[in-house]
């Protein structure tokens, strides 16, 4: 346990850099994802399991899909005006 708990605070600092130096914003939706997974991997090693779960639901679930959801409609809204104006996207 005592190796476990400073691999998995590096992985934790390691996805989170990833989150922020991720450009295109469709891989950044899963780069935070991998965050939510990684931070609630990490609450389960320092025995939180409802904070893990609450991470799991909300961290690698919820907010990620919103944010999909989000950039669908953004790129749907490009796509339409683009073709409103007669040109291709």
């Amino acid at each position: 346990m005592s190796l476990l708990l400073p691999l998995l605070f590096l992985l934790t600092a390691a996805s989170g850099t990833a989150v922020v130096l991720v450009r295109d914003p469709a891989r950044q939706i899963f780069a935070i994802a991998g965050n939510g997974v990684v931070l609630a991997i990490l609450f389960t090693a320092l025995q939180a399991p409802d904070v893990a779960l609450s991470e799991i639901a909300v961290g690698a679930a919820a907010v990620p899909l919103l944010f999909l959801v989000a950039l669908m409609a953004v790129r749907a809204g490009k796509v339409e005006q683009a073709s409103d104006e007669g040109r291709e996207p």
